[in-house]
């Protein structure tokens, strides 16, 4: 039966080597899911940066942006920090995304490379589930201009310098005043990102469904300083009033320093990203799996 997606894209994590993958077997990961694609009727093409640093050859190579615009399916290999990357970037191009995951299954890349065969065929004959994620937009305001901006998937973060104090943060949601926050730091999440750096830090989780963000202060200085969700057609702005050292990062993979007056300005996107996962996916299986909840209890 001929696959449902008839160009795909291959996309691998080389930037650092994968957990309990070296740069070789990352690489004989990709050539093996590569020749399953081509006996499943696909025509393969290779992300640009993925074949030049993994010395893969023999397929055509494209940028991200002929990604997006020529190709039916983004396959992953990789964790879920090379899912965040390439999902914000193939976001506004509307391409699925599945996940292959050589290390320890992520939240959002949940194959085993063990078992991509078995998961893989029945995804490309159209067996799956599609689950779409939300995006930030934020940009660093500074004496009225933006000086930074970024797209996250998980979270944008506020936060102190390494070695300095608490930083002070003016916080208003849709031009009202929230409160001055004397915190490590401010985590804003979305549902996605819930389980993250906002989870370590007391925040709840969000179910993907839910149109929200979720708002978590890094060990505040008042204890009554508590998480709050917050509708995602919310406009946040966080002003650095004290602190030094303080910088702003998005998804943990950029950032920006920040100066006393800059204002962080969150939004939502416009785009979304598309996963798809294998038939029977439940998100709650993937909780109970990546949180350990089932551990300690003996089924009957």
């Amino acid at each position: 039966m001929k696959s449902k997606f008839q160009l795909v894209a291959l996309i691998g994590k080389y930037q650092t080597v994968a957990s309990g993958a070296s740069v070789t077997s990352s690489r004989e990961a990709l050539e093996a899911i590569a020749h399953f694609l081509h006996d499943q009727g696909c025509d393969v093409v290779l992300e640009q940066d993925t074949a030049l640093n993994m010395d893969l050859t023999g397929y055509p190579q494209l940028t991200v942006a002929q990604i997006g615009e020529q190709c039916d399916l983004g396959l992953v290999v990789g964790g879920d920090g090379t899912m965040l990357g390439i999902g914000r970037q193939l976001a506004a191009y509307g391409v699925p995304l599945i996940g292959v995951n050589q290390g320890r299954l992520g939240f959002i890349t949940d194959i085993p490379y063990d078992n991509f065969a078995a998961s893989l065929s029945k995804m490309l004959q159209g067996e799956y589930v599609e689950d779409h994620r939300s995006l930030m937009n934020a940009n660093v305001m500074r004496d009225g201009h933006c000086v930074y901006k970024a797209m996250a998937m998980n979270d944008v973060v506020v936060n102190r310098g390494a070695t300095s104090g608490m930083v002070e943060l003016r916080v208003e949601v849709d031009g009202h005043f929230v409160a001055n926050q004397r915190a490590d730091g401010l985590i804003i999440a979305t549902p996605t990102g819930s389980t993250a750096y906002a989870l370590s830090s007391g925040g709840p989780l969000l179910h993907p469904s839910i149109p929200g963000w979720v708002m978590v202060p890094i060990a505040p200085h008042t204890l009554s300083n508590r998480p709050i969700v917050l509708a995602n057609t919310s406009h946040i702005a966080i002003e650095l009033v004290a602190g030094r050292d303080a910088s702003a990062s998005f998804d943990m993979q950029s950032l920006a320093s920040l100066m006393h007056g800059d204002r962080i300005e969150v939004t939502r996107s416009n785009h979304h990203v598309r996963f798809l996962h294998p038939k029977g996916w439940s998100y709650f299986d993937t909780l109970r799996g990546k949180l350990h909840w089932n551990e300690g209890v003996t089924s009957t």
